[in-house]
């Protein structure tokens, strides 16, 4: 058996290290464990109908952005969601079916929040609040070319 010699090792060795080995920040961990966290929730939603997966995909792709760039170009690498996503978040821009789908989820989770909280007005007032606002920028956003 060969015996390796205590101590640092040589520079060639330091730079295969490096760069095998990248020390990540706390910041970065914090954002790809995140990144991973929302990912599985938006997974969900490809099995679960009532479970949204794009603004979950949307979320871990921002994660990624820094943290893991494969990660993130492996959501954007995604037939029918990556795209989309990835204009979203690289241009600020939706497609006129992604802004009717999140319309029509909103006018439809509007129905329900009328329904579960009639008569609890400051709960009502609040989730209709919410969805006034999430609808004002889903308008606000351009819409893409495509």
């Amino acid at each position: 058996m060969r015996h390796l010699p205590d101590g640092p090792p040589a520079p060639f060795m330091r730079e295969a290290f490096a760069t095998r080995h990248k020390e990540v920040s706390r910041p970065d961990m914090i954002a790809r464990l995140l990144g991973f966290l929302f990912l599985a929730l938006g997974a969900i939603g490809i099995f679960l109908p009532v479970w949204p997966t794009t603004i979950f995909w949307i979320v871990a792709a921002l994660c990624f952005t820094r943290s893991s760039p494969a990660m993130r170009d492996w959501i954007y690498a995604r037939p029918g969601l990556g795209p989309p996503i990835r204009d979203f978040i690289e241009q600020g821009t939706l497609s006129r079916s992604s802004k009717s789908g999140a319309l029509a989820g909103m006018a439809i989770a509007s129905g329900i929040s009328g329904f579960l909280l009639w008569g609890r007005w400051a709960w009502l007032a609040i989730a209709l609040g919410l969805v006034v606002t999430g609808a004002a920028y889903v308008l606000s956003r351009p819409t893409d070319a495509a």
